[in-house]
């Protein structure tokens, strides 16, 4: 290497600050000489080794984060920094309002992705000098928490099991796992009011979503009634929209049926002139709903066509647009058979129709339907179960249709079905009884596999179906453009969750809030033991308020009706059963900004933000707008940001449930 070359010239001396003194325990060789020895070390000490000097310092060159952070988490704790720092700065408060955590297994990546940017953000707010308080929470009631129990548990066990018991074992279950994910996020290092969380099976919290929903009710926002809802045989509950999922490639078995026409409206009577019977075309992927019909619905500006073939004994009726679509799957034509039209008419001229059910021998009707009957698939005319579908049930509605739906709890046709389908499961052998029994009677037109979206329930991950059931609703309808304005009030990050929540909120139908549940908070209804009517005003939801906040959610099951009931209802507290539902567990969290945000010191509502998944948007940040706005008429949050996901090898986010 070149020597250092002062300006003086080559024999002027080094400068004095390339040679400061050494210390005293530096003295002797240089460190390099000391590590090297015998000739070869002394030809590797180079001209300037004893200018080299690396700084001593008692500061570790490795992390060693297993012994440190544990130290400095106990630093923070025992010097209350957090504490001091929300409590004294001298800002304004600011509060990230904590989305709940399912309280039913450990924690994984995806947790600590979204806790830890909550930490970021809060942690970045009180350098910035505000009161920034951290209030984590659980959320602990629900079917996954009570299914949990129910499998630790023996047949002979759970046979034995009180409502009572199960709310016991589920709430310690809860508990536990709390205990378990509290110190994971503390040992994440996570600030927050780790000693004083909240949990949705809190007696305050209960009392709070109960008063919430006691504004809507009073507000005419809840109801009850019989209508289809989601239902999941293998939970043996109603569900709601976010708790359904639509995994690919699920494949039903769909089938076109004819219905043999009994009496034909003037405008198809003067199409059939040859004598041939007439057969209504219908398509369904759920033949099981068949046993149900009651109707087939058709679009009154679609035009129709009376079709034959010299093969076939009938003749049968279907959109113009899917004559050629229907010759290519009904059974029994020659291949590149053509149908050959005998006339055409409006679907306003073919309502009025009637045809006979080829199951149930009953008379039934054609009717004029709405904008969902299209020619994207099947006949353009569509099969009307009333009990068993959303449209089918506004068009009964319309038409004052009986509401049949003859499936129980467990998915399984009920005596009203037909002693053939008796106890068939009508995602199994009642389904294909339906198609052998349609095939035996000569209606069945074709049948193949049809590969769609359908809800499947996202617990236990088995298809649901829709069935008419007494439920409890929120009419969303009453408060829809108020939440609208909601959302075009608030911040979101990005900008892409506002578009997704207006739609899903624009075409969000009623909210079924019962749950035929347990483990859960219970819908503070008493029905009359003769009529069935529901008792529920503001003296007895306030009377139940007051005993939950008092005692928990637990008196519901442990007290009489005489003790649940205000005065002067107590007196005649025989006349009453108390119902037996629960709420939603979207109603629990939904309702956390009443319980925790308006309710604790240091928080405020609305809060500043919402910070979770962009599954939430359909979750937590949907039902607590729904709840907020109903009840006050504003969204719980100023600002709401979402996160993706953290998948796993195969590309999948990482879920609990799935493991």
């Amino acid at each position: 290497a070149a020597a250092w070359v002062s300006p003086a010239g080559p024999a002027a001396a080094s400068p004095a600050w390339l040679h400061p003194p050494r210390a005293a325990s530096r003295a002797g060789p240089p460190p390099l000489a000391l590590a090297k020895k015998g000739k070869k070390a002394e030809e590797e000490v180079g001209l300037y080794s004893d200018t080299v000097l690396l700084p001593e310092t008692s500061f570790s060159q490795r992390a060693m984060a297993a012994t440190r952070e544990p130290e400095l988490q106990q630093f923070w704790k025992e010097e209350r920094v957090y504490e001091q720092l929300a409590s004294t700065n001298p800002g304004e408060s600011f509060v990230l309002h904590d989305g709940p955590p399912y309280a039913n297994g450990d924690l994984h990546i995806g947790h600590a992705l979204n806790k830890i940017l909550k930490d970021i953000i809060n942690k970045y707010q009180l350098l910035q000098g505000r009161k920034a308080c951290f209030v984590p929470g659980w959320d602990c009631h629900g079917l996954p928490i009570e299914l949990k129990v129910l499998q630790s548990m023996s047949s002979t066990e759970r046979e034995g099991l009180t409502p009572i018991e199960l709310r016991k074992r589920a709430a310690a279950f809860a508990l536990e796992t709390v205990g378990k994910q509290r110190a994971s996020f503390q040992r994440w290092g996570v600030w927050g009011e780790w000693e004083a969380p909240y949990l949705t099976l809190q007696p305050e919290y209960e009392a709070a979503q109960l008063g919430v929903f006691g504004q809507m009710f009073l507000k005419g926002h809840i109801y009850r009634g019989r209508k289809p809802v989601h239902w999941s045989p293998s939970s043996r509950t109603a569900l709601a929209e976010a708790e359904l999922e639509y995994p690919p490639k699920h494949v039903s078995t769909s089938i076109y049926v004819g219905f043999e026409v009994t009496s034909a409206s003037q405008g198809l009577a003067a199409l059939a002139t040859d004598g041939l019977p007439i057969r209504v075309t219908i398509w369904t992927t759920t033949p099981w709903t068949i046993p149900a019909n009651l109707a087939v619905a058709v679009n009154q500006d679609l035009e129709y066509a009376l079709v034959g073939h010299a093969s076939l004994p009938h003749r049968l009726l279907v959109a113009t647009e899917l004559v050629a679509s229907l010759a290519k799957r009904v059974e029994g034509l020659p291949d590149a058979a053509v149908l050959e039209t005998v006339g055409t008419l409006s679907g306003a001229q073919l309502a009025g129709t009637k045809y006979r059910h080829p199951l149930a021998g009953r008379e039934s009707e054609v009717v004029v339907g709405g904008d969902y009957i299209t020619t994207d698939s099947g006949t353009g005319l569509v099969h009307t179960a009333p009990g068993h579908g959303q449209e089918d049930y506004q068009t009964g509605l319309k038409y004052g249709l009986e509401l049949l739906s003859p499936v129980d709890d467990a998915g399984r046709f009920t005596a009203e079905a037909g002693e053939a389908f008796q106890g068939k499961s009508v995602l199994g052998d009642g389904n294909v009884a339906v198609i052998d029994a349609l095939r035996a009677c000569g209606a069945l037109l074709a049948q193949e596999a049809y590969e769609h979206k359908y809800p499947y329930d996202w617990r236990t991950k088995k298809p649901t179906i829709f069935r008419a059931t007494s439920q409890w609703f929120a009419s969303v309808d009453g408060f829809r453009d108020d939440a609208l304005a909601a959302i075009e009030s608030t911040v979101w990050l990005p900008a892409v969750g506002k578009n997704r929540i207006t739609a899903m909120t624009q075409s969000r139908s009623d909210w079924c809030i019962s749950r035929q549940r347990t483990w859960g908070v219970p819908i503070p209804v008493f029905y009359d033991r003769t009529t069935d009517e529901p008792l529920l005003n503001a003296e007895t939801l306030a009377h139940v308020q007051a005993l939950v906040r008092t005692h928990g959610g637990d008196i519901w099951w442990t007290a009489t009706e005489a003790e649940l009931l205000p005065e002067p209802y107590a007196a005649d507290a025989e006349r009453y059963r108390k119902g037996t539902d629960t709420m939603d567990v979207w109603f629990d969290s939904g309702s956390s900004w009443a319980s925790v945000a308006a309710a604790r010191p240091g928080l405020k509502y609305p809060a500043d933000v919402y910070l979770e998944g962009s599954d939430q948007h359909r979750g937590w940040f949907q039902s607590s707008l729904l709840t907020s706005v109903a009840a006050n008429g504003v969204a719980p949050y100023g600002t709401v940001l979402t996160h993706g996901f953290v998948l796993d090898e195969k590309g999948f986010k990482m879920s609990k449930s799935l493991g």
